[in-house]
């Protein structure tokens, strides 16, 4: 492609975006409204995964013993759960230990234990973990079928509710993230259609005298992608802020809620956003030609 060319079909974009500078405002202002939309809701899910794989990862099985049950008997518990596939760590808790645990974790409201006077409600306990979050229903159901156990419990109610609220997330942001994506194709379309249509003269006198299809399509195509990378840009820069600020007033006072790490991640989102802007930009432009280029 020749130099001349090139400065040709550049000079017709910026002097067409120019021209109906309004039109142009309002297509950069939707593909950013748009695109920041569909950032904040990947910023949502992608965080909301971080937290429940999280919370998977810390997910412990409490095996509450049979008060009664002799040393040999715990033993024999503990033999049998290490020896399960899958169990990581088996940890004996003493019941003094657990309500030594208890009263730290209710700091000035300890205070309400002492209606138990000398006595401890809590059982003798075992922590089991796992290496997959997965195997943790099945373990459990294996322990409480071992003599002297009395009770299992486990806390994969709050990851699995955790997910369900991920995919839930995920459905209705790829039903918002199709219905923007149309209007925003809808405005650049017409945007670029008006300036075809106020040249349509030109572009028959250029088909007439030889110009290929592509020759003419180019200044347009390229126009789209202006107006794509702009509007990504302009959203992606937008959402940085949002998500600065977000992280920093979260991390003001919960100091160890799991968060997707600011960078590389939003290098990675401001990069889909661009791409987005671009593949928009070139449908809107695509599919307002069709129609005009048939002369």
């Amino acid at each position: 492609m020749k130099i001349q060319t090139i400065e040709y079909y550049f000079r017709e974009v910026i002097l067409s975006m120019f021209r109906k500078r309004w039109m142009t405002f309002a297509s950069i202002g939707t593909v950013a409204v748009s695109l920041f939309v569909l950032g904040v809701f990947l910023i949502l899910v992608m965080n909301i995964n971080k937290m429940a794989a999280s919370l998977e990862s810390q997910v412990q099985i409490s095996v509450y013993i049979n008060d009664n049950l002799p040393e040999q008997g715990r033993n024999e518990i503990e033999r049998m759960t290490k020896d399960l596939k899958g169990v990581s760590k088996v940890e004996f808790v003493p019941r003094e230990e657990a309500l030594k645990k208890l009263q730290e974790r209710l700091g000035d409201n300890k205070k309400i234990l002492d209606a138990l006077g000398e006595s401890n409600p809590l059982p003798n306990a075992f922590l089991v973990t796992v290496n997959n979050p997965d195997d943790v229903k099945k373990t459990a159901a294996a322990i409480s079928d071992l003599y002297g156990v009395d009770e299992v419990k486990y806390g994969q109610d709050v990851a699995a509710n955790l997910f369900e609220l991920t995919h839930l997330l995920r459905f209705f942001g790829l039903i918002l993230m199709g219905l923007l994506l149309f209007a925003t194709i809808f405005i650049i379309s017409n945007t670029i259609r008006l300036t075809v249509f106020a040249r349509r003269k030109e572009i028959a006198i250029m088909k007439y005298v030889g110009a290929t299809d592509w020759f003419i399509r180019w200044p347009f195509i390229l126009e789209g992608i202006g107006l794509g990378i702009i509007g990504g840009g302009v959203s992606a820069l937008a959402l940085q802020s949002f998500y600065s600020a977000m992280v920093a007033k979260i991390y003001e006072s919960l100091a160890f809620f799991p968060m997707v790490e600011q960078y590389p991640f939003m290098h990675y989102v401001t990069i889909a956003l661009i791409a987005a802007g671009i593949l928009i930009g070139i449908l809107g432009s695509t599919i307002s030609l069709k129609r005009f280029m048939e002369v």
